[in-house]
């Protein structure tokens, strides 16, 4: 008798799909321009200060 439980590969009931881990490139470009408005706000604060 076989384990129907692996018969996928990846554990989500035996559907194989090439998207398992597939990056999120929406949180991935919002997080990217955070970091690029932190910058800016960081180099004008900075700028401010010490002039």
């Amino acid at each position: 008798m076989r384990d129907t439980h692996d018969e996928g590969g990846n554990g989500d009931g035996g559907t194989p799909s090439g998207r398992d881990g597939a990056p999120k490139f929406g949180r991935l470009l919002l997080v990217l321009l955070f970091a690029l408005l932190m910058v800016v706000a960081i180099t004008f604060g900075s700028e401010a200060y010490f002039t």
